[in-house]
């Protein structure tokens, strides 16, 4: 088949040059917002003077009659047609004659792909952004029901002080949060008109460029021709906050999967976010965070990968730029139900509330609270932490914890000691001393979970 842009060409495409060039099989899923931009160019050109009204109408209806029968499944794609953009013109053409012949006057197929990208990712941010408030919710849901739930916080994976778990979730949410103000402030800069551009030095015809703009729902238009068919940084920008989010809910799988281990015990996965083992008919696995967390090394796959497209590409436009879409592409695919089968997991999520506060205790959590106590009674926090470093080291080789101690036992390592400090030492009392803003004492909590609830409302 005669190739649309093959005027100047002699000789056929070799066989094996179309198949390594082409992209039809994957930039396919553009074809909604490639005909979108080509009805908005196609009013511009009848504003403008280059179509008549029966034009117009004519290749308004053949995109709407292309898009239904590509949604229905009807539309038989042609290897050939390269791409999306060449497969949609060609059917223009073949439904509207001369008429959709004049549907790519004074655009090229690098400002008509850039602008598809930047239409398909302003929707797609736009998903992910209501998901990821799926999931803030179902944070926000548990810590609201696990709000006097006690727990050991860790650091380096060793028992450091109790805190609520309430406060943990919130913690997630905290991280969400800055992965939602990304995204939106991304969406600033892939919201930007790029058609007009043409292949890089901008139209030679009157275009105008503000009224595609306004049709198509972009608040600005861009700049200078040459960026504009020429950079992907957005799209480097959306996986890399793509990629930091992967990252939080891969962290918080991580817990997940050791807490169901019989070494935690801390909470039960739900059978259907489960799966068995083939051989060990015992097997409990939980499977969709581990997937969860093996996926997020794809997304950083997928940024090294444009990062590296872009990185020595002389100005403007390169065929180098086609291998944007696949790593766009799944890297879209991969968040979106990530964070869709996170958030439905976190609604099953059972925990062992007895267990988790006898860990609590364990592990001289409350080291620091014999520390702070001492501090109250007025010795320097340096020579309090030394002596509660030595009756640490006593309980150890007595295989104690600071509960089987006496008040004479800790009056020789410190004459400040009095019965108070049994009260000082709990887990409970440890959690309630965290008053500070942003601690884990149940008040600052509740609060935090007050301003969240109140921030929603606006």
């Amino acid at each position: 088949m005669k190739k649309l842009w093959g005027g100047r060409f002699g000789k056929k495409t070799d066989r094996r040059v179309e198949d390594f060039t082409a992209s039809l099989p994957f930039d396919r899923r553009l074809y909604r917002y490639d005909i979108e931009g080509s009805m908005a160019h196609c009013r511009m050109l009848r504003k403008q003077g280059f179509l008549t009204a029966r034009e117009e109408k004519k290749i308004l209806s053949a995109l709407g009659s292309i898009r239904r029968r590509i949604e229905s499944g009807k539309f038989v794609f042609d290897p050939s047609d390269e791409d999306i953009h060449l497969a949609v013109e060609r059917a223009l053409i073949r439904r509207a004659g001369a008429a959709g012949e004049k549907i790519h006057t004074g655009r090229s197929r690098n400002d008509q792909v850039a602008l598809d990208i930047r239409l398909f990712l302003r929707d797609e941010v736009e998903e992910i952004l209501r998901l990821i408030g799926g999931l803030q919710s179902a944070l926000l849901r548990k810590a609201k029901a696990e709000i006097d739930t006690v727990m050991p916080g860790y650091t380096h994976l060793q028992k450091a002080q109790p805190v609520l778990l309430s406060h943990y979730f919130l913690a997630y949410r905290e991280m969400f949060d800055r992965d939602e103000a990304r995204l939106r402030s991304c969406l600033g800069r892939i919201n930007v008109m790029p058609l007009g551009s043409a292949a890089l030095a901008g139209a030679g015809l009157p275009l105008d460029r503000k009224y595609v703009a306004k049709l198509l729902g972009f608040p600005e238009i861009s700049q200078n021709s040459m960026d504009a068919v020429s950079d992907r940084d957005f799209v480097a920008e959306f996986i890399f906050d793509g990629g930091l989010l992967m990252t939080h809910m891969s962290r918080l799988c991580e817990d997940l999967i050791l807490w169901t281990s019989d070494e935690f015990g801390f909470v039960d996965l739900t059978d259907a976010f489960t799966t068995g083992s083939s051989i060990m008919p015992q097997k409990k696995n939980p499977d969709v965070a581990e997937l969860i967390r093996g996926k997020t090394g794809r997304v950083y796959g997928n940024l090294v990968t444009i990062l590296t497209v872009l990185k020595g590409l002389p100005m403007t436009y390169n065929r180098d730029l086609q291998e944007d879409k696949e790593p766009l592409f799944d890297t879209v695919d991969t968040v979106k139900s990530s964070l869709a089968v996170l958030t439905a997991m976190i609604g099953h999520l059972t925990f062992r509330r007895q267990k988790m506060r006898e860990a609590a205790a364990g592990g001289f959590s409350t080291a620091t609270d014999v520390a702070d106590y001492l501090v109250r009674k007025g010795v320097p926090f340096r020579r309090a932490h030394a002596v509660t470093g030595r009756i640490v080291g006593e309980c150890l080789k007595k295989g104690r914890g600071f509960s089987d101690m006496s008040l004479a036992g800790f009056k020789k390592f410190h004459p400040a000691f009095d019965r108070d400090i049994f009260r000082a030492i709990t887990v409970e009392r440890s959690v309630r001393a965290r008053r500070v803003p942003g601690g884990t004492a149940k008040q600052q909590v509740l609060k935090r979970i007050r301003e969240i609830e109140s921030q929603a409302k606006k």
